[in-house]
C-alpha cells in the first residue's frame, strides 16, 4: 500500500505556492519535481524547497518520470487543458486549479482524459474549505432556511487591477471572462449550496473602468503618470491596466436560473474600494446571509409553524490559519487522501465544469445583447454528486 505521494509542479510560482502545503517529507506527500517557463521561478523554488526537486522549463519532462504520481496543475488558466490532459494521458493523478479550462469544450476534452486515465482528479475550489461557506452549507442542509428558492451574490473585487488587468487576465484570450475566471468559485458555491446546477443565464456588462488608449507594452514602471496614477502596480505585474488590449468586462451581473426552478444573481464589479463577498440564501423558511469582513452568517426565520420561529441566529465564524482562509492546507491534504485513501472529492469534476459552462455561457450573453443562453450538460455519463 503506497504511502507516501510524490507530487510535480506545474506552475511552481503564483498558486504554484501551494507547494509548500504538500511539502512534508516525513509525511504522507512530498513534491518531488518542479516545471516552469520562468528561470527566476524555478532557482526560487528549487532554493526554498532545500532537497534536491527535479526543475524543468519542459513540462513534459516532468510527466515522463515513473517517479512522479501526481501533478498538480497551477499554470495560467489558458494552459489548464493542455497540462491536465497530458498529466492524465501520461497516467498521472491530478490536481488543477480553477477555472478548469476556458472553454467549455477544454472541460470536456480534460473530463473525456480523466475517465480514460482511470486516475484522480480534483478541481482547486477552495472555497469549498473555507469557514465561512462549511457554515452556511451546513444551516442549509439541516433544513433550517426550506427549500431555497432565490439566491443573491454581490462581490466586491477592491484592487482589481492588481489581481486582473496588469497582466494576462486582462484578455479574453487568455482567460475568457472574469465570469469564469473570478467567478467560477462564487458560481460553483451557488451550485454546491443550493445542490443545483444552472441551466439557462443571461448577463448584462462593459468594461467600464479599465482598459484604453494606452500602448500595451507600456508599463507602470516606465508610465510618466505612475506618481499620479490611481492604479500605479508595486508588484511584479505592471502591464498598465489602461492599455488598448484590455477587453475583459470589469463590471458585470449575471442571472442564472438553476436546476429545480431556483432564480440566482451573481454581480461582480472589479473598480470597488473593499474586498470581499456577501452571500443570500432565501428558502421557504428563512434566509442566511455572511459578512466576510466581520466574519458572520445571520439566520433570518419566517413562520413555519415549527421551533425555528422562536429565534433568529448570529454565527460567529472561527479563524483558520493557512492561505485562503485556512483553506489551502484542507484542500491540499485533501488531495492526498482522494489519491491514497480512496476519499471522494469534496469538488467532483463535474463541478469544475458545469461553474465554467455558466460563465461562459453569461460571457456569451453579453456580448450579445443579454440574450437567454441554454447551458449544455456534460455529454456523457457524468457522476452527479454536486
Amino acid at each position: 500500500m503506497q504511502t507516501q505521494l510524490r507530487i510535480g509542479m506545474i506552475g511552481v510560482d503564483g498558486r504554484g505556492g501551494l507547494w509548500r502545503h504538500w511539502h512534508q517529507p516525513a509525511g504522507r506527500s512530498v513534491i518531488a519535481g518542479g516545471a516552469d517557463i520562468s528561470a527566476e521561478a524555478l532557482e526560487q523554488f528549487r532554493t526554498e524547497h532545500g532537497g534536491q526537486p527535479f526543475v524543468t522549463s519542459d513540462y513534459r519532462e516532468l510527466l515522463a518520470r515513473p517517479d512522479i504520481d501526481a501533478i498538480a496543475v497551477t499554470s495560467p488558466d489558458y494552459c489548464h487543458e493542455e497540462h491536465a490532459v497530458a498529466a492524465l494521458e501520461a497516467g498521472k493523478h491530478v490536481f488543477c486549479e480553477k477555472p478548469l479550462a476556458i472553454t467549455i469544450g477544454g472541460c470536456d476534452h480534460i473530463l473525456r482524459a480523466w475517465r480514460a486515465s482511470g486516475r484522480r482528479l480534483m478541481v482547486g475550489f477552495n472555497m469549498r474549505y473555507m469557514n465561512i461557506f462549511r457554515v452556511m452549507k451546513e444551516i442549509v442542509e439541516s433544513g433550517a432556511i426550506g427549500e431555497i428558492k432565490a439566491v443573491w451574490v454581490r462581490h466586491f473585487v477592491g484592487f482589481g487591477s492588481d489581481f486582473y488587468f496588469h497582466d494576462w487576465h486582462a484578455t479574453r484570450a487568455n482567460g475568457t471572462s472574469l465570469l469564469l475566471q473570478k467567478g467560477s468559485h462564487d458560481i460553483d458555491m451557488i451550485h454546491w449550496i443550493t445542490g443545483a446546477y444552472t441551466t439557462r443565464t443571461a448577463a448584462f456588462g462593459g468594461l467600464d473602468f479599465f482598459g484604453g488608449d494606452r500602448p500595451n507594452d507600456l508599463t507602470c514602471t516606465d508610465c510618466p503618470d505612475r506618481d499620479t496614477c490611481t492604479e500605479v502596480s508595486h508588484s511584479r505585474r505592471v502591464q498598465c491596466a489602461f492599455r488598448q488590449e484590455v477587453d475583459v468586462e470589469d463590471n458585470q451581473v449575471m442571472i442564472m436560473e438553476l436546476e429545480g426552478g431556483i432564480k440566482a444573481s451573481y454581480l461582480q464589479c472589479h473598480f470597488t474600494p473593499d474586498y470581499h463577498r456577501n452571500y443570500t440564501f432565501i428558502g421557504t423558511q428563512g434566509r442566511i446571509e455572511n459578512s466576510e469582513p466581520e466574519m458572520k452568517v445571520w439566520l433570518k426565520t419566517r413562520k413555519s409553524r415549527t421551533w425555528r420561529d422562536l429565534a433568529d441566529r448570529t454565527y460567529d465564524i472561527k479563524p483558520a490559519e493557512g492561505g485562503h482562509g485556512g483553506a489551502d492546507p484542507v484542500i491540499c491534504r485533501d488531495f492526498v487522501e482522494m489519491v491514497l485513501d480512496g476519499k471522494e472529492p469534496l469538488a467532483p469534476p463535474l463541478a469544475g465544469r458545469m461553474s465554467v459552462a455558466a460563465g461562459v455561457c453569461a460571457a456569451h450573453s453579453l456580448r450579445n445583447g443579454g440574450i437567454p443562453v441554454e447551458v449544455p450538460p456534460a455529454a456523457g455519463f457524468w457522476p452527479r454528486d454536486n
